[in-house]
């Protein structure tokens, strides 16, 4: 087995050599989230769906990148942006497909992702609803959940706590019932994957693939 593919809680020294996520860093984004967002979603002329959510995705990656710049450097190791094995990202990838697919067996139906899906099927609007589906949405949710979060956490507390503390929470920001439900357990496959290869990567790819498949079967398929 290839040593980048270890759980970082194998070495803890990680933490020790590299700056990690702390508490100023999870304060920093949670008053930089509302300063920026508010006063921007005010001004949005366009409210439709694509928009507001390309919006607030947008403001989140803005919030994300101005509660690191005081780690500098340092930033993008801390928040998991780490060398991860080919391994590690394919069962990634392949797992959550899995587990997707069994989810999706329990005939809930988010309203929210029938919108979204519904904009999707739509030729026009196709290339932008992967752009933000499968590109800005799981690229900010990682940086949020298993970036900032699980990095404040696992620093403290371990792995399985935050593993557990940051899947819960990836899940309750999904709101809608329904959602939580069938994301909780996509969650919990994502923060396994970043506490079993100490990368950002395998989650945020497998993340990614996920999402773009959706959005290509709701596309091309009439699911």
């Amino acid at each position: 087995m290839e040593s980048k593919d270890l759980p970082i809680d194998h070495n803890p020294l990680i933490y020790k050599e590299s700056r990690s996520i702390g508490g100023r860093e999870i304060i920093l984004f949670l008053v930089a989230l509302p300063l920026i967002g508010v006063p921007v979603i005010w001004l949005l002329a366009n409210r439709d769906l694509l928009a507001m959510l390309g919006l607030f995705f947008g403001v989140g990656l803005v919030a994300v990148a101005a509660s690191v710049v005081p780690l500098g450097a340092a930033a993008l190791p801390a928040l998991g942006f780490r060398a991860a094995g080919w391994r590690i990202v394919l069962l990634g990838t392949l797992g959550t497909a899995a587990v997707s697919i069994a989810v999706s067996q329990i005939g809930l139906e988010p309203q929210g992702v029938k919108q979204a899906m519904k904009i999707a099927r739509e030729p026009a609007a196709l290339l932008l609803s992967l752009a933000l589906f499968a590109g800005l949405a799981p690229l900010v949710e990682e940086l949020v959940f298993r970036g900032l979060l699980y990095g404040w956490l696992v620093g403290r507390w371990g792995g399985g706590i935050a593993v557990i503390g940051s899947s819960l929470a990836f899940a309750a920001a999904h709101v809608e019932l329904a959602h939580v439900i069938l994301v909780l357990p996509l969650g919990l496959v994502f923060g396994w994957l970043r506490w079993r290869s100490g990368s950002l990567w395998p989650s945020l790819v497998a993340h990614m693939a996920n999402n773009g498949l959706a959005v290509a079967a709701a596309a091309f398929l009439d699911v």
